[in-house]
């Protein structure tokens, strides 16, 4: 119906993902990957190995998934990457990683969010200091993460390789102990 706003929310996943939301995070997975928004893939892999990527993500104790939800609907993820154990020198910093929306679900503050859900968490874990990369065709994320205010401090010319040509990537960093958390209103 005309002028019904959609239910957008964003939730850790603990332990497992049910088959049905399995099976929706693929499907979103698959739908950036082609819409140029793949976390390192240019092109889909197939179903099983995206399933397994999944599954896999939920065993790494470093690392924490988010779903968002468009109407109940997988529809894009973010994780919240910690150094491992062994990095001392490292364990103040965190990376926000592999952070997608689906095509169909963009528009609705989904992205913002995720990225909201995983500072939040990187608060709360103690981190000082979060970290992102991002393609810089990835225009409406660079937005996104500069209003948030995260930091640009570089670029990588040859950051990633698509359809054979280079592209370049951004490299981002946030200091949480002194950037107060935005509300999850949209700006």
């Amino acid at each position: 119906m005309p002028g019904l706003t959609p239910t957008v929310t964003v939730e850790p996943v603990r332990d497992r993902l049910r088959a049905a939301d399995l099976h929706d995070l693929c499907d979103a997975a698959d739908e950036a990957i082609r819409a140029g928004g793949g976390f390192g893939w240019v092109e889909p892999p197939p179903r099983d190995v995206m399933e397994r990527y999944w599954k896999g993500v939920l065993v790494v104790p470093e690392r924490m998934l988010f779903v968002g939800r468009l109407d109940g609907v997988i529809a894009g993820s973010a994780q919240l990457q910690r150094p491992p154990r062994n990095n001392e020198a490292q364990a103040h910093a965190g990376t926000l990683t592999t952070s997608f929306v689906a095509p169909w679900a963009r528009g609705h503050g989904l992205a913002r969010r995720l990225t909201l859900a995983v500072e939040r968490a990187a608060r709360e874990a103690g981190l000082r200091i979060l970290n992102l990369d991002v393609r810089e065709t990835q225009e409406a994320a660079i937005v996104l993460y500069e209003h948030l205010g995260f930091t640009r401090w570089g670029t990588h010319p040859y950051y990633a390789q698509v359809d054979g040509k280079p592209v370049a990537g951004h490299f981002y960093f946030k200091d949480l102990t002194s950037n107060p958390q935005p509300d999850d209103t949209p700006p």
